[in-house]
């Protein structure tokens, strides 16, 4: 496919929504389609020496509830994702992890966002003071292994980014 226009229709800062047209040259195929850009994001899942993971909480205004759920952020300008990784890992919880180890890299709603997340596994971890934005509050909690399974099978952690996670994490400590 080759893209042939694209508009910006609307800009808040934290994204940009364009109005874009592609063709496939060989067939004429033509598509229009919105696209949410998105500069991507870094998810953190930190475990500690007991293998518990640390999860956040806090009111996500799109679902209409409280999720528990990975700690993640938006890159900032110029960032990688590592280093986007260990910025927001320490403002939303207060912990440093002198490990990191990339886990997976994805696209959450290919159809019409462009956001790339990319999930790193924080260990060898040392608390601090968390430092979250004015307008998140965030409570933390460390979960096991058995509790996340379960949250997961029961529906009650619903958040793509942490079952992608759990499951991509548990799948290699059995490797």
């Amino acid at each position: 496919m080759k893209i042939t226009s694209s508009r910006e229709v609307y800009n808040c800062g934290l994204f940009r929504v364009t109005e874009d047209e592609a063709v496939e040259p060989k067939t004429g195929f033509h598509i229009k389609r919105s696209v949410v850009r998105h500069i991507g994001s870094a998810v953190m899942m930190a475990v500690d020496e007991k293998k518990r993971v640390l999860l956040v909480r806090q009111f996500r205004l799109p679902a209409a509830k409280y999720l528990w759920e990975l700690p993640a952020g938006r890159l900032d300008a110029g960032e990688s994702p590592l280093q986007a990784a260990r910025r927001e890992l320490k403002e939303e919880t207060g912990y440093r992890a002198r490990k990191w180890t990339k886990l997976a890299s994805f696209f959450p709603s290919p159809g019409y966002v462009q956001e790339r997340m990319t999930l790193f596994l924080a260990e060898d971890l040392t608390a601090g003071e968390a430092a979250p934005m004015d307008d998140e509050r965030i409570e933390t909690r460390w979960f096991r292994k058995s509790e996340l399974a379960e949250m997961i099978a029961s529906g009650k952690i619903d958040d793509g980014k942490t079952i992608i996670g759990f499951l991509r994490w548990r799948s290699l400590r059995r490797g």
